[in-house]
């Protein structure tokens, strides 16, 4: 830190650096150590985040617990124990830490952990299943062979098999896992694309190319079969894109770079070619928005093409009320749709857009959104493997409890992974549903 005095915590608006991951200081241990001493001294001093997730209490249990009851008392072997804690929701970077830049201090938490993940699994210190199961595309492409989808979905339904599954992989008997379609998004939504002439907004160019995304192609291809129909109503054309490879998401929170520069690689230049053509961009996932806006552009700072598609990606929700403030939304619902509980992923919250389902939603007669602003706890992965369910768990309930205190006639969250996962918490009653599910329901379509 500089010798200059300091101000305590900013009010300034967080901005970020870019990440400087090909550089060989990157990867060096002992450098690593220094910045993670560093910032787990200022974290130690603040503790403000000790509520967001289960990696500042591991943080603040390893320095209570030592012989100095600072940071320099800790092994620095341990501070693996805190990465792996973090699964880069950046909610403490967004919303509760006060020295992020431009803060002198220049703390940047979760991109830290991005760093300490990134040289653990250089070092081959990443485990097996880990790997395994952040290769989406590969699985899906597997689990949704007609007939073999069938198994798969019984398997996962099966307790004798779930106990296999803990046993050999250390995936938790008891975790929800996705169920796979053959009918895929793009098998679904293909037929259904009708040619409409664009409608430029004020600020949209009137036409979409939805990318679908792993997940929401092989897991939650009804949800994309919604986006259309909403969107379709709306007179925005919806095109979906030539192809897709997963966006890196789950690559990154594993530290492996090479694999997220891959993916990019091979959706960027297809991505920038629509926008060429005059399209705007989406996903139903908010990770996969939040990837080519704000993750992709920090790893490449100086790819024209990663700038450009970042430009034109869009939450889909921020995108409707983008067309509602040009006077271009529809309004002519047909049915209320009561009390809604919102949960908003973290994916979402942090791209700064607002809580635009929220707007949109709201927008129907005798509608009334009770947003719940709390981590799920699930995030793809760190909610099923054995040694972190329990504590998803934890990180989750206060919203299984808020959603059973509000009795709505509806539970939403974007991120269909956190619905499932909030919903079994709170015995399943209201089912969960996508925001966009509830508005083509209000729309009668």
């Amino acid at each position: 830190m500089s010798d200059k005095p300091q101000r305590e915590g900013s009010l300034e608006a967080p901005t970020r650096h870019p990440i400087d991951w090909q550089d060989e200081t990157f990867y060096d241990p002992d450098d690593l150590n220094t910045e993670l001493e560093r910032v787990f001294e200022i974290c130690h001093g603040c503790r403000r985040c000790v509520n967001l997730c289960d990696a500042f209490p591991t943080l603040f249990d390893l320095v209570d617990e030592s012989d100095t009851l600072e940071v320099d008392g800790v092994d620095k072997a341990d501070f693996s124990k805190v990465t792996e804690q973090c699964y880069l929701c950046d909610m403490c970077y967004m919303t509760k830490c006060p020295y992020v830049p431009p803060h002198p201090w220049n703390v940047d938490f979760p991109h830290l952990m991005l760093r300490a993940k990134a040289v653990s699994f250089r070092q081959h210190q990443t485990p097996l299943r880990d790997r395994l199961i952040s290769n989406t595309d590969a699985i899906a492409k597997l689990a949704t062979i007609p007939l073999l989808d069938i198994t798969v979905n019984a398997a996962n339904k099966n307790p004798l098999a779930r106990r296999l599954l803990e046993k050999n992989l250390h995936i938790h008997r008891d975790a929800n896992l996705p169920v796979y379609h053959h009918q895929t998004m793009r098998k679904r939504v293909t037929p259904q694309l009708r040619h409409i002439t664009p409608h430029p907004g004020k600020d949209t160019r009137g036409q979409l190319a939805l990318f679908a995304t792993c997940y929401g192609n092989y897991n939650e291809p009804q949800v994309g079969e919604d986006l259309v129909a909403v969107m379709q109503y709306n007179d925005i054309p919806v095109r979906l894109t030539p192809a897709e490879r997963c966006c890196g998401m789950p690559k990154l929170e594993l530290g492996d770079l090479e694999s997220v520069a891959a993916a990019m690689r091979q959706n960027v230049p297809m991505l920038a070619e629509l926008v060429d053509q005059g399209c705007d961009l989406t996903a139903v996932m908010p990770s996969c928005v939040l990837m080519f806006r704000q993750e992709l552009p920090l790893l490449f700072p100086d790819d024209e093409a990663v700038a450009k598609v970042a430009a034109a990606f869009y939450d889909p929700f921020e995108y409707l009320w983008r067309r509602h403030r040009s006077g271009m939304l529809k309004t002519d619902f047909q049915y209320i749709l009561g009390d809604i509980s919102y949960q908003i992923a973290c994916h979402l919250r942090v791209q700064n857009v607002g809580i635009r389902a929220r707007d949109v939603l709201q927008l129907v007669p005798d509608t009334r959104v009770h947003a719940i602003e709390r981590c799920s706890g699930h995030d793809g992965t760190y909610g099923v493997k054995s040694e972190t369910y329990d504590k998803a768990l934890k990180i989750g309930r206060p919203v299984a409890r808020k959603l059973k205190q509000q009795q709505a006639d509806y539970f939403a969250s974007d991120c269909p992974m956190a619905a499932t996962h909030i919903a079994s918490m709170a015995e399943g009653d209201p089912l969960p549903h996508h925001p966009l599910s509830l508005l083509r329901i209000a729309y009668g379509i």
